[in-house]
């Protein structure tokens, strides 16, 4: 069995306690509008051109299969309509103006690679995080697979998530999760389907019924100014939880570290009005959280 991944991090230290291995899946249901990896949106393999690192030799013009790269004011873009992501062109792209995102992994390369961190896990507690794009949408089989051999060898594993899934999937593998990492986008449906193409009923639901099953859940929002930092959404989403039993609420100021990724998968971005609250602004949504007794932090 093989499924589709965008990468596999080491030594990350942002999706869960302390120093982890990250596997990120290919595909999300969700297109936030501040997405720090576009390249994880699509659940097929793409080619990203960076121009910035062309220096138009015509090595992928001249080996593309498909004979699809043609010429334009300098550049040569990926034609989306006829590439199949063979990775040809990035092969003989030596100056690394192409790469392929997404690659084929099996359930043993994943646990090979995990094993190689048994160290790390075991000096600060730390473990593995399926992380997306969304994968809770991926094949529930192969990250069966993953999950259950990481709970033999004693691992701690944490699924990071948007929620958009069948709750069902979501009760295939609650034995074997240690910690969900659940974002809460907006509270409001409209401006959350105006945010990401989809409303958060569905998200909502399955965060209940994941408290319900006594589930560990971690809240993490990414808290961006004029769009959902505003006093309203914040105490509709702390009371929206305050009766669940949340570990913990991550703010998560936002940021554009992934606004140069766009261009090269010639996607729009769409985040260029977005700002972070200010300091002050984020100790005040703070400070909501904590008067309803809600464990909460500034950060991942």
């Amino acid at each position: 069995m093989e499924h589709l991944l965008l990468d596999i991090q080491k030594y990350s230290i942002h999706n869960g306690e302390g120093i982890r291995t990250t596997i990120f899946f290919k595909g999300c249901p969700l297109k936030c509008k501040w997405c720090h990896n576009p390249e994880s949106q699509s659940y097929r393999a793409e080619i990203m051109y960076n121009k910035e690192k062309c220096v138009s030799c015509m090595r992928c013009l001249m080996k593309c299969p498909q004979k699809g790269i043609v010429e334009k004011d300098g550049f040569y873009p990926v034609p989306r309509d006829k590439c199949d992501a063979c990775a040809t062109c990035v092969d003989f792209c030596i100056y690394g103006a192409r790469e392929k995102a997404g690659r084929l992994y099996s359930v043993d390369e994943v646990i090979k690679e995990i094993e190689k961190d048994k160290m790390f896990y075991e000096q600060s507690n730390g473990g593995v995080t399926l992380s997306g794009g969304e994968v809770m949408t991926q094949d529930i089989n192969f990250i069966l697979q993953i999950l259950k051999r990481c709970d033999r060898m004693g691992y701690n594993v944490n699924i990071d998530t948007c929620g958009y899934s069948s709750f069902e999937r979501f009760e295939k593998i609650l034995p074997y999760v240690d910690t969900f990492l659940y974002d809460i986008k907006h509270i409001d449906p409209d401006k959350h389907r105006l945010l990401t193409g989809k409303d958060n009923v569905l998200i909502l639901d399955n965060l209940k019924k994941l408290n319900d099953k006594n589930g560990k859940i971690h809240i993490r929002i990414p808290v961006i100014e004029g769009v959902n930092s505003d006093d309203e959404n914040i105490n509709g989403i702390a009371d929206f939880i305050k009766d669940m039993n949340i570990t913990m609420v991550s703010l998560l100021p936002y940021h554009a570290i992934g606004q140069g990724k766009y261009d090269r998968i010639d996607m729009e971005y769409e985040g260029t009005d977005f700002s972070a609250p200010g300091e002050e602004r984020m100790l005040e949504i703070k400070n909501i959280f904590e008067r309803k007794n809600i464990p909460v932090k500034i950060g991942g």
